[in-house]
């Protein structure tokens, strides 16, 4: 059975689209068997615990600094796991503190190294992150073996930044059996979700200033947590909306369906996107759902076929789109919308159908 050792900077219990694909993919590719090396983070996290199929193995003291010092920590365990293990390679998750982590532990043992791009931050704020490290940086993608990408504009960036190996165009997905079409009749209260983490770069922000453009009967459920919501609380207050905008704080991934079969309309305006997983959960639901031309997103959403585009930073397009799906003159259209958008999520975006896709990728011969 080939052994693989997976490389990420988070991992369950922190759950994002990235950490979400690891252990879907892994649970299903039952011919690989599994570890994983992560920061520790918080002092609550076990050092040591299966999750699903994985083996997970988290160092650092239960800090936040726990990320900075992976590449370092990170190597140390796996050159320790390697001695009895003798992976066929490494995996890692973007090309961050884990990229760093696969590169090292390359120069060291010769290991080929599939790297998988899910970032969602924009490109200038990658470089700030990155700063002086920006050499080495550009060797996480020269000395991958395989790269795989969530969308096209992620392939482009991997190969910008010099990626020599074959790139694959890999998408998130979802698992369909979890979201049902229901008949959501309009009532008092017409329901807008957004379910994101509370960052600058998915226009939380700019939904919130929307809700002063909508009647007093549109309401705004908010789900996720981030370091902008003290900023989003008090700018509901001063546009006051704060009575028509509720911050649901975060739901666990197994719990975020309920909230789908809820909503009349999902938005999410973001100002720069690698994927964006949610957009398809809403789909798969069949939510109507309004989004920004950029990055990955113009990937899976075509304006009047599988969704509605709104422009960047406009508060006032957003308050027109949600409005126009929510006029019952437009409701065949919308319909045709839906359906549209949820039989491609069937097609395309499906984790039964991910999985085989990466399950192909690890079984080539990398060679040593």
């Amino acid at each position: 059975m080939k052994k693989i050792l997976i490389f990420t900077t988070a991992y369950w219990p922190l759950i994002g689209g990235a950490e979400v694909a690891v252990k879907e993919i892994t649970d299903r590719l039952l011919e690989c068997e599994f570890d994983l090396i992560t920061a520790r983070i918080d002092k609550n996290f076990l050092k040591e615990e299966r999750v699903g199929r994985v083996n997970v193995y988290r160092v650092g003291l239960g800090s936040n600094m726990d990320k900075f010092l992976l590449p370092v920590l990170g190597l140390l365990k796996a050159l320790k796991l390697n001695k009895n293990n003798k992976y066929e390679f490494t995996w890692s998750i973007m090309a961050s503190y884990a990229g760093f982590l696969a590169l090292f532990f390359k120069y060291l043992t010769n290991k080929p190294f599939i790297l998988t791009l899910q970032e969602g931050d924009s490109e200038k704020h990658i470089l700030k992150k990155v700063g002086i490290f920006y050499p080495l940086w550009k060797q996480i993608f020269k000395k991958a073996n395989r790269v795989t990408v969530i969308s096209k504009y992620l392939k482009d960036f991997a190969l910008r930044y010099g990626a020599l190996c074959v790139v694959d165009i890999i998408p998130n997905g979802v698992d369909i059996d979890k979201f049902h079409i229901l008949e959501r009749k309009l009532g008092n209260k017409k329901i807008i979700l957004t379910t994101s983490r509370l960052v600058k770069k998915n226009g939380v922000d700019d939904l919130i200033k929307a809700m002063s453009f909508l009647d007093d009967d549109y309401y705004l459920l908010i789900v996720g947590s981030g370091e902008e919501e003290k900023k989003l609380k008090s700018l509901s207050n001063e546009m006051g909306v704060n009575e028509r905008v509720k911050f649901v704080g975060f739901v666990k991934q197994e719990e975020i369906f309920k909230y789908y079969e809820m909503a009349h309309v999902f938005c999410r305006p973001s100002i720069s996107e690698g994927f964006g997983i949610s957009f398809i959960e809403a789909m798969a639901a069949g939510v109507p759902v309004v989004a920004t031309p950029v990055g990955g997103i113009v990937d899976f959403l075509e304006d009047g076929k599988t969704g509605f585009f709104c422009k960047v930073k406009d508060p006032e397009s957003i308050a027109l789109k949600v409005e126009y799906i929510l006029d019952e003159k437009n409701k065949e259209k919308i319909e045709s919308v839906v359906k549209n958008a949820r039989q491609m999520v069937l097609d395309k975006y499906n984790w039964d159908i991910i999985s085989l896709k990466m399950g192909e990728i690890f079984n080539l011969n990398y060679g040593k």
